[in-house]
Protein backbone atom coordinates (compact mmCIF):
# COMPACT_ATOMS: atom_id res chain seq x y z
CA UNK A 1 0.00 0.00 0.00
CA UNK A 2 1.13 3.11 -0.87
CA UNK A 3 1.98 6.06 1.69
CA UNK A 4 3.66 8.42 0.18
CA UNK A 5 2.59 12.18 1.36
CA UNK A 6 2.07 14.71 -1.47
CA UNK A 7 4.73 16.65 -2.37
CA UNK A 8 2.26 20.13 -2.49
CA UNK A 9 -1.75 20.27 -2.01
CA UNK A 10 -3.19 19.86 -5.18
CA UNK A 11 -6.55 21.06 -6.80
CA UNK A 12 -8.42 18.44 -8.04
CA UNK A 13 -11.74 18.30 -10.31
CA UNK A 14 -13.51 15.49 -10.99
CA UNK A 15 -16.35 15.07 -13.70
CA UNK A 16 -18.80 12.73 -12.75
CA UNK A 17 -22.23 11.42 -12.16
CA UNK A 18 -24.22 12.43 -9.16
CA UNK A 19 -22.54 11.67 -6.02
CA UNK A 20 -25.64 10.11 -4.40
CA UNK A 21 -26.07 7.66 -7.04
CA UNK A 22 -22.81 5.83 -6.33
CA UNK A 23 -22.50 2.93 -4.11
CA UNK A 24 -19.66 4.13 -2.28
CA UNK A 25 -18.23 0.34 -1.36
CA UNK A 26 -17.48 -0.71 -4.84
CA UNK A 27 -17.07 2.91 -6.70
CA UNK A 28 -13.80 3.48 -8.08
CA UNK A 29 -14.29 7.55 -8.47
CA UNK A 30 -14.82 6.91 -4.74
CA UNK A 31 -11.97 5.25 -4.35
CA UNK A 32 -9.94 7.99 -6.12
CA UNK A 33 -11.84 10.90 -4.14
CA UNK A 34 -10.99 9.04 -0.64
CA UNK A 35 -6.88 9.18 -2.13
CA UNK A 36 -6.71 12.27 -3.04
CA UNK A 37 -8.21 13.66 0.14
CA UNK A 38 -6.02 11.50 2.46
CA UNK A 39 -3.35 13.25 0.75
CA UNK A 40 -4.16 16.84 1.10
CA UNK A 41 -5.73 18.07 -1.86
CA UNK A 42 -8.79 20.22 -1.94
CA UNK A 43 -11.80 18.12 -3.94
CA UNK A 44 -13.81 19.95 -7.16
CA UNK A 45 -16.86 18.18 -7.52
CA UNK A 46 -18.88 18.77 -10.62
CA UNK A 47 -20.71 16.65 -13.59
CA UNK A 48 -21.18 17.39 -16.97
CA UNK A 49 -23.79 19.89 -17.39
CA UNK A 50 -21.62 22.14 -15.31
CA UNK A 51 -19.17 22.64 -18.08
CA UNK A 52 -19.02 25.80 -19.30
CA UNK A 53 -17.18 28.13 -22.06
CA UNK A 54 -17.25 31.79 -21.73
CA UNK A 55 -15.41 33.75 -24.23
CA UNK A 56 -12.87 30.73 -25.06
CA UNK A 57 -12.54 30.08 -21.39
CA UNK A 58 -13.24 27.07 -19.85
CA UNK A 59 -15.51 26.78 -16.46
CA UNK A 60 -17.41 24.51 -14.53
CA UNK A 61 -19.96 25.71 -11.77
CA UNK A 62 -17.91 23.34 -9.02
CA UNK A 63 -18.80 22.08 -5.50
CA UNK A 64 -16.38 22.08 -2.49
CA UNK A 65 -16.47 18.41 -2.06
CA UNK A 66 -15.77 16.25 1.56
CA UNK A 67 -15.82 12.50 1.47
CA UNK A 68 -15.90 9.58 4.06
CA UNK A 69 -15.24 5.77 3.71
CA UNK A 70 -18.91 4.90 5.14
CA UNK A 71 -21.58 2.66 3.71
CA UNK A 72 -24.41 4.12 1.83
CA UNK A 73 -26.71 4.18 4.29
CA UNK A 74 -24.40 7.03 6.52
CA UNK A 75 -23.03 10.22 5.09
CA UNK A 76 -20.21 9.59 2.52
CA UNK A 77 -20.06 12.80 0.83
CA UNK A 78 -20.32 16.24 2.07
CA UNK A 79 -20.61 19.71 -0.08
CA UNK A 80 -19.50 22.92 0.82
CA UNK A 81 -19.18 26.10 -1.32
CA UNK A 82 -20.50 26.74 -4.63
CA UNK A 83 -18.48 28.49 -7.21
CA UNK A 84 -17.30 29.38 -10.71
CA UNK A 85 -14.34 27.47 -11.34
CA UNK A 86 -11.59 28.40 -14.27
CA UNK A 87 -10.42 25.37 -15.08
CA UNK A 88 -7.09 26.36 -15.82
CA UNK A 89 -7.04 26.90 -11.52
CA UNK A 90 -7.04 23.11 -10.97
CA UNK A 91 -4.03 20.68 -11.49
CA UNK A 92 -5.70 17.76 -12.53
CA UNK A 93 -9.28 16.87 -13.54
CA UNK A 94 -10.70 13.21 -13.35
CA UNK A 95 -12.88 12.33 -16.02
CA UNK A 96 -15.25 9.74 -14.56
CA UNK A 97 -18.45 9.91 -16.00
CA UNK A 98 -20.19 6.85 -17.18
CA UNK A 99 -20.86 6.07 -21.06
CA UNK A 100 -22.72 6.42 -23.07
CA UNK A 101 -20.71 8.50 -25.25
CA UNK A 102 -23.06 10.55 -27.01
CA UNK A 103 -22.97 14.18 -27.92
CA UNK A 104 -22.71 15.56 -24.69
CA UNK A 105 -19.90 13.83 -23.70
CA UNK A 106 -18.34 14.88 -26.78
CA UNK A 107 -19.00 18.29 -26.21
CA UNK A 108 -17.69 17.96 -22.86
CA UNK A 109 -14.05 16.68 -23.86
CA UNK A 110 -13.76 19.25 -26.14
CA UNK A 111 -14.28 21.79 -23.23
CA UNK A 112 -11.63 19.39 -21.43
CA UNK A 113 -9.06 19.70 -24.06
CA UNK A 114 -9.41 23.38 -23.39
CA UNK A 115 -8.16 23.23 -20.15
CA UNK A 116 -5.34 20.62 -20.68
CA UNK A 117 -4.26 23.40 -23.20
CA UNK A 118 -3.79 25.32 -20.48
CA UNK A 119 -1.74 23.00 -18.12
CA UNK A 120 -4.45 21.07 -16.39
CA UNK A 121 -3.73 17.45 -16.29
CA UNK A 122 -6.61 15.69 -17.84
CA UNK A 123 -7.04 12.25 -17.23
CA UNK A 124 -7.92 10.59 -19.27
CA UNK A 125 -6.49 12.70 -21.92
CA UNK A 126 -9.83 14.32 -23.79
CA UNK A 127 -8.65 13.37 -27.47
CA UNK A 128 -7.73 9.86 -26.20
CA UNK A 129 -11.36 9.48 -24.92
CA UNK A 130 -12.64 10.23 -28.22
CA UNK A 131 -10.36 8.04 -30.52
CA UNK A 132 -10.74 5.41 -28.21
CA UNK A 133 -13.83 3.60 -28.52
CA UNK A 134 -14.10 0.86 -25.74
CA UNK A 135 -15.57 -1.63 -27.89
CA UNK A 136 -13.68 -0.83 -31.21
CA UNK A 137 -9.56 0.26 -29.39
CA UNK A 138 -8.91 -3.48 -29.00
CA UNK A 139 -9.34 -4.00 -32.85
CA UNK A 140 -5.90 -2.12 -33.23
CA UNK A 141 -4.24 -4.84 -31.66
CA UNK A 142 -5.69 -7.81 -34.15
CA UNK A 143 -3.58 -10.37 -32.36
CA UNK A 144 -5.01 -10.21 -29.14
CA UNK A 145 -8.29 -10.55 -30.17
CA UNK A 146 -10.84 -13.38 -30.68
CA UNK A 147 -12.30 -13.23 -34.25
CA UNK A 148 -14.34 -10.09 -34.49
CA UNK A 149 -16.81 -8.64 -36.99
CA UNK A 150 -18.06 -4.87 -36.90
CA UNK A 151 -21.01 -4.21 -39.44
CA UNK A 152 -24.38 -3.12 -39.69
CA UNK A 153 -25.05 -4.97 -42.76
CA UNK A 154 -27.38 -8.28 -41.79
CA UNK A 155 -25.74 -10.37 -44.05
CA UNK A 156 -22.29 -9.94 -43.35
CA UNK A 157 -23.40 -10.34 -39.16
CA UNK A 158 -25.53 -14.06 -40.61
CA UNK A 159 -22.13 -15.05 -42.44
CA UNK A 160 -20.13 -14.79 -39.28
CA UNK A 161 -22.76 -16.26 -37.01
CA UNK A 162 -23.06 -18.72 -39.34
CA UNK A 163 -18.90 -19.18 -39.48
CA UNK A 164 -18.38 -19.01 -35.78
CA UNK A 165 -22.25 -21.14 -34.68
CA UNK A 166 -21.64 -19.04 -31.39
CA UNK A 167 -21.61 -15.33 -31.11
CA UNK A 168 -21.84 -12.62 -28.87
CA UNK A 169 -23.63 -9.48 -30.26
CA UNK A 170 -23.15 -6.42 -28.77
CA UNK A 171 -24.03 -2.31 -28.97
CA UNK A 172 -20.84 -0.37 -29.43
CA UNK A 173 -21.87 2.58 -26.89
CA UNK A 174 -23.02 0.73 -24.24
CA UNK A 175 -21.39 -0.91 -20.76
CA UNK A 176 -22.42 -3.03 -18.03
CA UNK A 177 -23.21 -5.69 -20.09
CA UNK A 178 -26.31 -3.82 -21.20
CA UNK A 179 -28.16 -5.02 -24.41
CA UNK A 180 -25.27 -7.85 -25.15
CA UNK A 181 -26.85 -11.08 -26.97
CA UNK A 182 -25.61 -14.72 -27.13
CA UNK A 183 -26.61 -16.09 -30.26
CA UNK A 184 -26.19 -19.38 -32.07
CA UNK A 185 -26.27 -20.10 -35.66
CA UNK A 186 -29.69 -22.03 -35.55
CA UNK A 187 -31.38 -19.23 -33.44
CA UNK A 188 -34.69 -18.91 -34.73
CA UNK A 189 -34.51 -15.07 -33.43
CA UNK A 190 -31.43 -14.10 -35.73
CA UNK A 191 -32.81 -11.75 -38.48
CA UNK A 192 -35.09 -10.10 -35.14
CA UNK A 193 -32.34 -9.61 -32.98
CA UNK A 194 -29.80 -7.71 -35.70
CA UNK A 195 -32.77 -5.68 -36.79
CA UNK A 196 -33.36 -4.47 -33.83
CA UNK A 197 -29.73 -3.39 -33.04
CA UNK A 198 -28.54 -2.52 -35.96
CA UNK A 199 -31.66 0.15 -36.28
CA UNK A 200 -32.33 -2.29 -39.65
CA UNK A 201 -29.17 -1.73 -41.22
CA UNK A 202 -28.32 1.95 -39.98
CA UNK A 203 -26.08 1.24 -37.08
CA UNK A 204 -22.89 -0.74 -36.64
CA UNK A 205 -22.31 -3.82 -33.80
CA UNK A 206 -19.74 -5.83 -32.99
CA UNK A 207 -20.00 -9.11 -33.36
CA UNK A 208 -17.63 -11.82 -31.52
CA UNK A 209 -16.82 -14.93 -31.19
CA UNK A 210 -18.16 -16.77 -28.12
CA UNK A 211 -15.53 -17.74 -25.53
CA UNK A 212 -16.85 -20.93 -23.60
CA UNK A 213 -13.66 -19.42 -21.12
CA UNK A 214 -16.66 -16.92 -19.66
CA UNK A 215 -17.48 -19.52 -17.21
CA UNK A 216 -14.10 -18.86 -15.62
CA UNK A 217 -14.82 -15.01 -15.78
CA UNK A 218 -14.68 -11.79 -17.35
CA UNK A 219 -11.62 -11.10 -16.18
CA UNK A 220 -10.51 -7.09 -15.44
CA UNK A 221 -7.64 -6.10 -15.45
CA UNK A 222 -6.49 -2.15 -14.08
CA UNK A 223 -3.65 -1.03 -15.76
CA UNK A 224 -2.20 2.20 -14.64
CA UNK A 225 0.04 4.47 -16.88
CA UNK A 226 0.11 1.19 -18.98
CA UNK A 227 1.53 -0.92 -16.21
CA UNK A 228 -1.04 -4.01 -14.76
CA UNK A 229 -1.86 -4.21 -11.23
CA UNK A 230 -0.87 -7.71 -10.08
CA UNK A 231 -4.55 -8.88 -9.48
CA UNK A 232 -7.28 -8.87 -11.81
CA UNK A 233 -11.09 -9.64 -10.96
CA UNK A 234 -12.62 -12.44 -12.44
CA UNK A 235 -16.06 -11.22 -12.69
CA UNK A 236 -17.79 -14.68 -12.59
CA UNK A 237 -21.58 -15.07 -14.79
CA UNK A 238 -24.82 -15.73 -12.38
CA UNK A 239 -26.12 -19.30 -12.62
CA UNK A 240 -27.95 -18.91 -16.43
CA UNK A 241 -26.38 -16.07 -17.44
CA UNK A 242 -23.51 -15.15 -20.26
CA UNK A 243 -22.58 -11.91 -19.13
CA UNK A 244 -19.82 -11.89 -16.11
CA UNK A 245 -20.31 -7.63 -15.80
CA UNK A 246 -20.86 -6.95 -11.73
CA UNK A 247 -23.22 -4.80 -12.95
CA UNK A 248 -25.49 -7.66 -14.94
CA UNK A 249 -25.46 -10.23 -11.29
CA UNK A 250 -21.34 -11.38 -11.82
CA UNK A 251 -19.60 -11.88 -8.52
CA UNK A 252 -15.96 -10.92 -8.38
CA UNK A 253 -13.11 -13.22 -7.21
CA UNK A 254 -9.52 -11.72 -7.00
CA UNK A 255 -6.72 -13.66 -8.61
CA UNK A 256 -3.10 -13.50 -9.63
CA UNK A 257 -2.52 -11.97 -13.10
CA UNK A 258 -1.38 -15.02 -15.30
CA UNK A 259 1.89 -14.51 -17.72
CA UNK A 260 -0.70 -14.40 -20.71
CA UNK A 261 -2.56 -11.59 -19.34
CA UNK A 262 0.76 -9.57 -18.57
CA UNK A 263 1.94 -10.45 -22.26
CA UNK A 264 -1.50 -8.94 -23.72
CA UNK A 265 -0.89 -5.95 -21.21
CA UNK A 266 2.80 -5.40 -22.96
CA UNK A 267 1.01 -5.71 -25.90
CA UNK A 268 -1.34 -2.05 -25.66
CA UNK A 269 1.23 -0.49 -23.24
CA UNK A 270 3.10 1.78 -25.58
CA UNK A 271 -0.23 2.69 -27.01
CA UNK A 272 -1.90 3.57 -23.52
CA UNK A 273 0.95 5.69 -22.73
CA UNK A 274 1.42 7.71 -25.65
CA UNK A 275 -2.32 8.46 -25.93
CA UNK A 276 -2.16 9.47 -22.62
CA UNK A 277 -4.72 7.14 -21.13
CA UNK A 278 -3.30 6.81 -17.56
CA UNK A 279 -5.60 4.60 -15.80
CA UNK A 280 -7.86 1.85 -18.07
CA UNK A 281 -9.26 -1.34 -17.64
CA UNK A 282 -9.01 -4.48 -19.83
CA UNK A 283 -11.25 -6.78 -19.88
CA UNK A 284 -9.74 -10.44 -20.60
CA UNK A 285 -11.89 -13.67 -21.70
CA UNK A 286 -9.57 -16.85 -21.74
CA UNK A 287 -6.52 -15.84 -23.59
CA UNK A 288 -7.96 -12.42 -25.35
CA UNK A 289 -8.90 -9.08 -24.60
CA UNK A 290 -12.50 -8.25 -25.30
CA UNK A 291 -12.76 -4.75 -24.78
CA UNK A 292 -10.52 -1.92 -23.78
CA UNK A 293 -12.38 0.29 -21.13
CA UNK A 294 -11.17 4.29 -20.95
CA UNK A 295 -14.17 6.24 -19.52
CA UNK A 296 -14.40 4.80 -16.18
CA UNK A 297 -12.69 1.74 -15.17
CA UNK A 298 -14.06 -0.06 -12.57
CA UNK A 299 -12.84 -2.55 -9.89
CA UNK A 300 -10.56 -0.52 -7.87
CA UNK A 301 -12.63 -1.52 -4.75
CA UNK A 302 -12.92 -4.89 -4.95
CA UNK A 303 -9.24 -5.66 -5.73
CA UNK A 304 -8.73 -3.51 -2.86
CA UNK A 305 -10.72 -5.09 0.00
CA UNK A 306 -9.48 -8.58 -1.65
CA UNK A 307 -5.73 -8.24 -1.50
CA UNK A 308 -5.34 -5.18 0.88
CA UNK A 309 -3.99 -3.02 -2.16
CA UNK A 310 -4.68 0.77 -2.52
CA UNK A 311 -5.18 1.46 -6.53
CA UNK A 312 -6.07 4.71 -6.14
CA UNK A 313 -2.64 5.59 -4.37
CA UNK A 314 -0.59 4.02 -7.06
CA UNK A 315 -2.45 6.01 -9.47
CA UNK A 316 -1.87 9.18 -7.64
CA UNK A 317 1.34 8.46 -6.64
CA UNK A 318 1.60 8.43 -10.99
CA UNK A 319 -0.24 11.40 -11.66
CA UNK A 320 1.96 13.32 -8.88
CA UNK A 321 4.89 12.24 -10.88
CA UNK A 322 3.74 13.91 -14.34
CA UNK A 323 3.31 16.83 -12.55
CA UNK A 324 6.13 17.13 -10.62
CA UNK A 325 7.55 16.61 -14.42
CA UNK A 326 5.76 19.00 -15.91
CA UNK A 327 6.98 21.14 -13.46
CA UNK A 328 10.41 20.77 -13.32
Amino acid sequence: MTNKPPFKPLNVGIVMDPIEGIKPHKDSSFAMLLEAQRRGHTLFYMQPQDLYLQNGQPFATTSALKVWDKPKEQQYYGFGATQHTALNTLDIILIRQDPPFNNDYLYSTHLLELAEAQGVLVVNKPQSLRDANEKLFASWFSNCIPATLVSAKADLLKTFINEQQDTILKPLDAMGGASIFRVKHNDPNINVIIEVMTGHGQHHIMAQQYLPQIKDGDKRILLINGQPIDYTLARIPAAGETRGNIAAGGTGVGMPITERERWLCAQIAPTLQAKGLYFAGLDVIGDYITEINVTSPTCIRELDAQFGLNIAGQLFDCLESVIKLNLS
